[in-house]
């Protein structure tokens, strides 16, 4: 799957994926055209999944960011896909992830106030289809969040 060479080009771009890529391969002590040639090969096998920017949401004026557990009526087959369909309509969604066992779903939202919480859970979230229960918790503290994988 992945050799050394690859491991090591992982572990210099995660932290840092828009290092220059001369700089990537001399940190991983290779050449940039080979360097060029493992990630791309990496991106065609799914490996690499591309880049993408972190921005800090709070600096936007989002201070609210809250975890619902739903449940869903599933006596309709097509319950998750429509549920899901909808779900990813409402910009305020930054995640959705499924689970086996008696939560069904977790969505990740965030809001600029409670207030706007409030309305976006009376307006947006209580009305999408297939809701049997909800739960919310509001997020206090990130005490890790890394998605560094231990290459």
């Amino acid at each position: 799957m992945l050799d050394d060479l690859d491991r090591r080009l992982l572990r210099h771009l995660q932290p840092d994926p828009g290092i220059a890529i001369a700089d990537l391969a001399s940190a991983a002590g290779t050449t940039p055209s080979v360097c060029s040639r493992r990630l791309t090969r990496m991106r065609d096998r799914g490996i690499l999944k591309g880049q993408e920017a972190v921005i800090d949401w709070h600096a936007l004026g989002y201070q609210v960011h809250v975890s619902l557990r739903i449940s869903l009526d599933k006596t309709q087959s097509n319950a998750f896909d429509v549920f899901i369909r909808e779900a990813r309509k409402v910009p305020e969604v930054l995640e959705i992830q499924t689970f086996l066992g008696r939560v069904d779903l977790r969505l990740v939202i965030i809001a600029r106030d409670m207030a706007h919480y409030q309305h976006l859970y009376r307006t947006r979230i209580l009305t999408l289809p297939h809701i049997a229960d909800v739960e919310a918790l509001v997020h206090v503290a990130t005490i890790k969040s890394r998605e560094i994988l231990p290459l």
